[in-house]
């Protein structure tokens, strides 16, 4: 897919994004994180760049969380299928 530009704003600021992805998920990953960061200054009453770490820490628990939990199913489901293999052969 082509490279397309958007800008979005992000705790306050604008930023021009460029990406293979389309615009509309690029608008939602952007009102992800500036629905966190938001959530964050209200929760912590810290500066927005000690915010916006902390949210690009809990963002990566939560996407190191998915990939670990993605790898699990993903050994569960071949598995499954190196058993089903061997039933059928059998």
């Amino acid at each position: 897919m082509e490279k397309q530009k958007i800008t979005v704003r992000v705790a306050g600021k604008e930023f021009a994004l460029v990406s293979a992805d389309t615009p509309e998920h690029m608008a939602r990953v952007a009102s992800y994180v500036d629905r966190q960061i938001t959530e964050a200054v209200f929760a912590t009453r810290q500066s927005r760049e000690t915010v916006a770490v902390l949210v690009a820490m809990n963002i990566t628990d939560e996407l190191m969380k998915a990939q670990d939990e993605n790898s699990r199913l993903r050994r569960e489901l071949n598995a499954l299928r190196d058993k089903l293999g061997q039933q059928e052969s059998t």
